[in-house]
């Protein structure tokens, strides 16, 4: 008896953790989980496999100046620079949390980040992400980031 209440306890418990891992949360955090594993492996393949084939990514920064700057870029240019990254070269974008919004098949992300170049501190930042799900897949629409040097709590992970 002992025996089948501990079976339907452990059988319960991961049917509970599996429907978890399903949620339409964990997928979008998957696909982003995906996109930074590709950065950090030099992988423009499996970035490639999380974005949209029409997704708009764009770039602002105070570190050029009081006035910022905002850089459109192209799939194409962002998955060349990674396929073509110096095997030497170290990319570590730490991401310090997740907030995650879904609304039916679009979803929003914001991702505060500290980035590190050859394991030192280059700067920080957030990541905002749009994703969109066809019939089966997430995918990101839109990516923009926020990079500064200035205001950054290097090492003070908030997860």
């Amino acid at each position: 008896m002992q025996k089948s209440i501990v079976f339907i306890i452990v059988l319960v418990c991961s049917l509970s953790f599996n429907a978890q891992d399903n949620s339409p949360e964990n997928e979008v955090k998957q696909v982003i989980e995906t996109f930074f594993e590709g950065l950090h492996k030099g992988d423009s393949t499996l970035m490639a496999s999380t974005l949209h084939k029409d997704i708009k990514i764009q770039t602002t920064s105070s570190m050029s100046g009081p006035n910022g700057l905002l850089q459109t870029d192209s799939r194409v240019k962002l998955l060349t620079a990674i396929a073509n990254k110096n095997p030497e070269h170290v990319y570590l974008e730490k991401l310090l949390s997740y907030t995650i919004k879904i609304d039916g098949n679009i979803a929003s992300v914001w991702t505060p980040y500290e980035f590190y170049f050859n394991n030192n501190f280059s700067h920080c930042g957030a990541n905002s992400f749009q994703l969109f799900k066809n019939e089966t897949n997430w995918k990101i629409i839109y990516l923009v980031d926020m990079r500064r040097r200035d205001k950054c709590n290097v090492g003070k992970v908030k997860k």
